[in-house]
Protein backbone atom coordinates (compact mmCIF):
# COMPACT_ATOMS: atom_id res chain seq x y z
CA UNK A 1 0.00 0.00 0.00
CA UNK A 2 1.30 3.39 -0.97
CA UNK A 3 2.12 5.87 1.93
CA UNK A 4 -0.22 8.46 0.14
CA UNK A 5 -3.30 6.07 0.68
CA UNK A 6 -2.34 4.96 3.94
CA UNK A 7 -1.93 8.85 5.21
CA UNK A 8 -5.69 9.43 2.84
CA UNK A 9 -7.30 6.45 4.91
CA UNK A 10 -5.37 8.63 8.48
CA UNK A 11 -6.74 11.80 7.54
CA UNK A 12 -10.38 10.71 6.63
CA UNK A 13 -10.68 8.31 9.78
CA UNK A 14 -9.49 11.69 11.67
CA UNK A 15 -12.40 13.27 10.19
CA UNK A 16 -14.85 10.71 10.83
CA UNK A 17 -13.32 10.62 14.76
CA UNK A 18 -13.55 14.93 14.73
CA UNK A 19 -17.34 15.22 13.51
CA UNK A 20 -18.14 12.69 16.37
CA UNK A 21 -16.31 14.34 18.71
CA UNK A 22 -18.41 17.55 18.01
CA UNK A 23 -21.71 15.55 18.14
CA UNK A 24 -20.33 14.27 22.09
CA UNK A 25 -20.22 18.19 22.63
CA UNK A 26 -23.21 19.19 20.91
CA UNK A 27 -25.03 16.95 22.75
CA UNK A 28 -23.32 18.35 25.96
CA UNK A 29 -24.54 21.41 24.86
CA UNK A 30 -27.86 20.48 25.07
CA UNK A 31 -27.97 18.76 28.46
CA UNK A 32 -28.89 22.11 30.56
CA UNK A 33 -32.25 22.22 28.72
CA UNK A 34 -33.00 18.49 29.91
CA UNK A 35 -30.77 18.80 33.31
CA UNK A 36 -31.92 21.48 35.34
CA UNK A 37 -31.15 20.30 38.30
CA UNK A 38 -27.61 22.47 39.54
CA UNK A 39 -25.80 19.60 41.03
CA UNK A 40 -25.45 17.69 37.98
CA UNK A 41 -24.84 20.41 36.25
CA UNK A 42 -22.22 20.47 38.21
CA UNK A 43 -21.29 17.09 37.80
CA UNK A 44 -21.04 17.53 33.84
CA UNK A 45 -18.67 20.87 34.49
CA UNK A 46 -15.96 18.45 36.21
CA UNK A 47 -16.75 15.58 33.90
CA UNK A 48 -15.69 18.57 30.93
CA UNK A 49 -12.33 19.23 33.52
CA UNK A 50 -11.58 15.44 33.35
CA UNK A 51 -12.09 15.79 29.64
CA UNK A 52 -9.60 18.07 28.89
CA UNK A 53 -7.04 16.30 30.87
CA UNK A 54 -8.08 12.78 29.38
CA UNK A 55 -7.32 14.80 26.09
CA UNK A 56 -3.90 15.99 27.29
CA UNK A 57 -2.93 12.68 28.37
CA UNK A 58 -4.00 10.72 25.35
CA UNK A 59 -1.91 13.48 23.05
CA UNK A 60 0.93 11.95 25.18
CA UNK A 61 0.57 8.66 25.44
CA UNK A 62 -1.92 7.71 22.84
CA UNK A 63 -0.15 9.50 20.23
CA UNK A 64 3.01 9.72 20.93
CA UNK A 65 3.67 6.59 22.97
CA UNK A 66 4.80 8.14 26.21
CA UNK A 67 3.32 7.04 29.77
CA UNK A 68 3.39 9.40 32.17
CA UNK A 69 1.98 9.25 35.28
CA UNK A 70 1.36 13.42 35.98
CA UNK A 71 -1.60 14.85 34.47
CA UNK A 72 -3.05 15.09 37.47
CA UNK A 73 -0.01 16.56 38.63
CA UNK A 74 -0.09 19.54 35.84
CA UNK A 75 -3.82 20.48 36.59
CA UNK A 76 -3.19 20.67 40.48
CA UNK A 77 -0.24 23.41 39.05
CA UNK A 78 -2.26 25.51 36.70
CA UNK A 79 -4.86 25.58 39.50
CA UNK A 80 -2.39 26.74 42.08
CA UNK A 81 -0.83 29.07 39.84
CA UNK A 82 -4.02 31.05 39.24
CA UNK A 83 -4.94 30.63 43.02
CA UNK A 84 -1.54 31.75 44.54
CA UNK A 85 -1.79 35.11 41.96
CA UNK A 86 -5.31 35.99 43.06
CA UNK A 87 -4.46 34.95 46.84
CA UNK A 88 -0.82 36.78 47.30
CA UNK A 89 -1.42 39.48 44.16
CA UNK A 90 -5.21 39.98 43.74
CA UNK A 91 -4.40 38.96 39.74
CA UNK A 92 -8.03 38.83 38.11
CA UNK A 93 -8.95 35.44 36.10
CA UNK A 94 -7.76 36.89 33.12
CA UNK A 95 -4.38 37.08 34.45
CA UNK A 96 -3.78 34.05 36.42
CA UNK A 97 -5.39 31.49 33.66
CA UNK A 98 -2.88 32.41 31.18
CA UNK A 99 -0.14 32.55 33.46
CA UNK A 100 -1.46 29.03 34.27
CA UNK A 101 -0.63 27.85 30.89
CA UNK A 102 2.53 28.99 31.10
CA UNK A 103 3.68 28.05 33.89
CA UNK A 104 2.63 24.17 33.76
CA UNK A 105 3.91 24.20 29.87
CA UNK A 106 7.27 25.61 30.89
CA UNK A 107 7.50 22.71 33.98
CA UNK A 108 6.76 20.48 31.62
CA UNK A 109 9.26 21.55 29.16
CA UNK A 110 11.89 21.46 31.53
CA UNK A 111 10.49 17.91 32.94
CA UNK A 112 10.13 16.73 29.61
CA UNK A 113 13.85 17.94 28.45
CA UNK A 114 15.50 15.49 31.48
CA UNK A 115 13.07 12.43 31.69
CA UNK A 116 11.97 11.90 28.04
CA UNK A 117 14.79 10.08 27.12
CA UNK A 118 13.84 6.92 29.33
CA UNK A 119 11.90 4.71 28.37
CA UNK A 120 8.71 2.57 29.83
CA UNK A 121 8.25 2.22 33.48
CA UNK A 122 11.23 4.47 33.96
CA UNK A 123 9.45 7.08 32.59
CA UNK A 124 6.57 6.39 34.28
CA UNK A 125 8.16 6.39 37.63
CA UNK A 126 9.99 9.05 37.18
CA UNK A 127 6.93 11.39 36.14
CA UNK A 128 5.05 9.41 38.63
CA UNK A 129 7.89 11.10 41.54
CA UNK A 130 7.54 13.99 40.18
CA UNK A 131 3.72 14.18 41.04
CA UNK A 132 4.51 13.04 44.34
CA UNK A 133 7.42 15.42 44.78
CA UNK A 134 5.36 18.60 43.53
CA UNK A 135 1.95 17.35 45.75
CA UNK A 136 4.40 17.16 49.27
CA UNK A 137 5.29 20.44 48.41
CA UNK A 138 2.31 22.22 48.19
CA UNK A 139 1.20 20.26 51.15
CA UNK A 140 3.99 21.25 53.28
CA UNK A 141 4.37 24.58 51.85
CA UNK A 142 1.88 26.24 54.67
CA UNK A 143 2.57 29.69 55.14
CA UNK A 144 2.54 29.63 50.76
CA UNK A 145 -0.33 27.56 49.83
CA UNK A 146 -1.85 26.89 53.36
CA UNK A 147 -1.15 23.04 52.70
CA UNK A 148 -3.81 20.57 53.39
CA UNK A 149 -6.26 23.45 53.86
CA UNK A 150 -6.45 24.31 50.39
CA UNK A 151 -6.86 27.77 48.98
CA UNK A 152 -9.87 29.57 48.13
CA UNK A 153 -9.85 30.68 43.91
CA UNK A 154 -12.19 33.70 43.57
CA UNK A 155 -14.60 32.58 40.71
CA UNK A 156 -15.42 34.42 37.27
CA UNK A 157 -19.32 33.97 36.64
CA UNK A 158 -22.18 34.48 38.76
CA UNK A 159 -24.57 31.31 37.12
CA UNK A 160 -23.38 27.72 37.31
CA UNK A 161 -24.54 27.94 33.43
CA UNK A 162 -21.89 30.54 32.26
CA UNK A 163 -19.17 27.87 33.78
CA UNK A 164 -20.84 25.14 31.58
CA UNK A 165 -20.81 26.94 28.59
CA UNK A 166 -17.11 28.30 28.94
CA UNK A 167 -15.69 25.37 29.72
CA UNK A 168 -17.67 23.40 26.72
CA UNK A 169 -16.20 26.27 24.65
CA UNK A 170 -12.78 25.49 26.00
CA UNK A 171 -13.22 21.47 25.53
CA UNK A 172 -13.74 22.32 21.93
CA UNK A 173 -11.03 24.79 21.48
CA UNK A 174 -9.17 21.67 22.84
CA UNK A 175 -10.65 19.10 20.51
CA UNK A 176 -10.37 21.27 17.33
CA UNK A 177 -6.74 22.01 18.09
CA UNK A 178 -5.34 18.86 18.51
CA UNK A 179 -7.31 17.68 15.56
CA UNK A 180 -5.23 20.20 13.08
CA UNK A 181 -2.45 19.59 15.07
CA UNK A 182 -2.45 15.41 14.48
CA UNK A 183 -2.90 16.52 10.50
CA UNK A 184 -0.05 18.59 10.25
CA UNK A 185 3.59 17.22 9.60
CA UNK A 186 4.21 17.44 13.62
CA UNK A 187 1.64 14.85 13.64
CA UNK A 188 2.91 12.08 11.68
CA UNK A 189 6.28 12.94 13.74
CA UNK A 190 4.47 12.34 17.17
CA UNK A 191 2.53 8.36 15.38
CA UNK A 192 6.11 7.82 13.98
CA UNK A 193 7.79 8.04 17.47
CA UNK A 194 4.73 5.91 19.20
CA UNK A 195 5.06 3.19 16.74
CA UNK A 196 8.45 2.64 16.24
CA UNK A 197 11.05 5.75 17.98
CA UNK A 198 14.55 3.75 16.10
CA UNK A 199 12.84 3.79 12.69
CA UNK A 200 11.42 7.27 13.27
CA UNK A 201 15.32 8.23 14.03
CA UNK A 202 16.27 6.90 10.87
CA UNK A 203 14.27 9.04 9.01
CA UNK A 204 15.48 12.14 10.30
CA UNK A 205 12.90 12.37 13.38
CA UNK A 206 14.18 14.54 16.32
CA UNK A 207 12.70 12.21 18.67
CA UNK A 208 13.51 14.25 22.14
CA UNK A 209 12.50 17.11 20.76
CA UNK A 210 9.40 15.99 19.17
CA UNK A 211 8.59 13.74 22.65
CA UNK A 212 9.10 17.32 24.77
CA UNK A 213 7.03 19.71 22.96
CA UNK A 214 3.95 16.97 23.24
CA UNK A 215 5.02 16.85 26.72
CA UNK A 216 5.08 20.44 27.23
CA UNK A 217 1.67 20.82 25.10
CA UNK A 218 -0.24 18.01 27.04
CA UNK A 219 1.10 19.99 30.60
CA UNK A 220 -0.38 23.57 29.13
CA UNK A 221 -3.50 21.82 28.28
CA UNK A 222 -3.47 20.27 31.74
CA UNK A 223 -2.55 23.33 33.42
CA UNK A 224 -5.79 25.35 31.52
CA UNK A 225 -7.76 22.73 32.76
CA UNK A 226 -6.86 22.75 36.14
CA UNK A 227 -6.93 26.81 36.18
CA UNK A 228 -10.64 26.58 34.86
CA UNK A 229 -11.67 24.42 37.41
CA UNK A 230 -10.18 26.15 40.42
CA UNK A 231 -11.93 29.29 39.27
CA UNK A 232 -15.48 26.93 39.06
CA UNK A 233 -14.97 25.02 42.61
CA UNK A 234 -13.51 28.47 43.95
CA UNK A 235 -11.37 26.03 45.85
CA UNK A 236 -7.89 23.90 45.08
CA UNK A 237 -6.07 21.56 47.39
CA UNK A 238 -3.10 19.05 46.99
CA UNK A 239 -5.87 16.51 46.24
CA UNK A 240 -6.25 17.42 42.88
CA UNK A 241 -2.72 16.04 42.63
CA UNK A 242 -3.40 12.76 43.94
CA UNK A 243 -2.22 9.45 42.07
CA UNK A 244 -5.90 8.24 42.34
CA UNK A 245 -7.09 11.63 40.10
CA UNK A 246 -4.42 10.48 38.05
CA UNK A 247 -5.55 6.61 37.56
CA UNK A 248 -9.26 7.95 37.08
CA UNK A 249 -7.92 9.79 33.92
CA UNK A 250 -5.81 6.72 32.12
CA UNK A 251 -9.09 4.72 33.05
CA UNK A 252 -11.49 7.14 30.60
CA UNK A 253 -8.59 7.38 28.04
CA UNK A 254 -8.46 3.26 27.80
CA UNK A 255 -11.64 2.77 27.69
CA UNK A 256 -12.66 4.97 25.43
CA UNK A 257 -10.09 4.63 23.18
CA UNK A 258 -6.20 5.22 23.50
CA UNK A 259 -5.17 7.13 20.39
CA UNK A 260 -8.73 8.20 19.25
CA UNK A 261 -9.87 11.95 18.85
CA UNK A 262 -13.31 10.97 20.38
CA UNK A 263 -12.94 8.10 22.73
CA UNK A 264 -11.33 10.30 26.17
CA UNK A 265 -13.63 13.17 26.01
CA UNK A 266 -17.23 10.66 25.41
CA UNK A 267 -15.67 8.79 28.39
CA UNK A 268 -14.94 10.93 30.58
CA UNK A 269 -18.26 11.98 31.00
CA UNK A 270 -19.60 8.13 31.06
CA UNK A 271 -16.67 7.37 34.15
CA UNK A 272 -17.42 10.13 35.82
CA UNK A 273 -21.19 10.04 35.54
CA UNK A 274 -20.60 6.74 37.09
CA UNK A 275 -18.59 7.40 39.68
CA UNK A 276 -21.15 9.74 41.00
CA UNK A 277 -23.76 6.97 41.44
CA UNK A 278 -21.28 4.63 42.68
CA UNK A 279 -19.71 7.18 45.00
CA UNK A 280 -21.82 5.46 47.64
CA UNK A 281 -20.08 2.48 47.51
CA UNK A 282 -16.97 4.07 48.40
CA UNK A 283 -13.48 2.41 47.32
CA UNK A 284 -15.25 0.17 44.64
CA UNK A 285 -15.67 2.80 42.28
CA UNK A 286 -11.96 2.83 41.66
CA UNK A 287 -12.05 -1.33 41.97
CA UNK A 288 -14.62 -1.05 39.19
CA UNK A 289 -12.78 1.42 36.85
CA UNK A 290 -9.07 -0.56 37.65
CA UNK A 291 -11.16 -4.19 35.86
CA UNK A 292 -12.83 -1.95 33.22
CA UNK A 293 -9.23 -1.01 32.35
CA UNK A 294 -7.81 -4.29 32.47
CA UNK A 295 -10.57 -5.62 30.47
CA UNK A 296 -9.90 -2.92 27.97
CA UNK A 297 -6.64 -3.19 27.48
CA UNK A 298 -6.43 -7.38 27.11
CA UNK A 299 -9.70 -7.36 25.05
CA UNK A 300 -10.39 -4.30 23.38
CA UNK A 301 -7.27 -2.07 22.72
CA UNK A 302 -9.52 0.40 21.32
CA UNK A 303 -11.74 1.27 23.55
CA UNK A 304 -15.32 2.09 23.33
CA UNK A 305 -14.97 3.78 20.21
CA UNK A 306 -13.27 1.16 18.93
CA UNK A 307 -16.10 -1.09 19.69
CA UNK A 308 -18.14 1.29 18.16
CA UNK A 309 -16.58 1.72 15.13
CA UNK A 310 -16.36 -1.64 14.04
CA UNK A 311 -19.88 -2.14 14.56
CA UNK A 312 -21.13 0.31 12.71
CA UNK A 313 -18.56 -1.12 9.92
CA UNK A 314 -19.96 -4.07 10.00
CA UNK A 315 -23.67 -2.66 9.80
CA UNK A 316 -22.73 -0.72 6.59
CA UNK A 317 -21.03 -4.08 4.97
CA UNK A 318 -24.04 -6.13 5.50
CA UNK A 319 -26.03 -4.43 2.56
CA UNK A 320 -23.28 -4.68 -0.19
CA UNK A 321 -22.79 -8.48 0.93
CA UNK A 322 -26.02 -9.10 0.67
CA UNK A 323 -26.35 -7.75 -2.53
CA UNK A 324 -23.43 -9.64 -3.45
CA UNK A 325 -24.99 -12.56 -2.70
CA UNK A 326 -28.05 -11.76 -4.80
Amino acid sequence: MKAEDVQGGTRARMRTELLVSLGILAAVALLPAIVANEYWRGVFIVSMYFAMLAAAWNLLAGYTGQLSLAPAAFGMIGGYVTGLLSYHYNAPPMVGIPAAIVVSGLIGFVLGRIVLRLRGPYLALTTLSFAEIVRLIISNSIEITRGDLGLNVPGIFDHRLAYYYAMLAVLLAVQLGLYFLLRTPAGLYLRAIRDDEIAAASRGVKIVLWKTNAFTLSAAISGLAGALYGHFAQFVSPELGLISQTGIIISMVVIGGLGTLPGPIGAAFLVYIASEFLRGFGGYQLIVFALLVIIFSRFFREGLWGLLRRAFERARARPATAQAAE
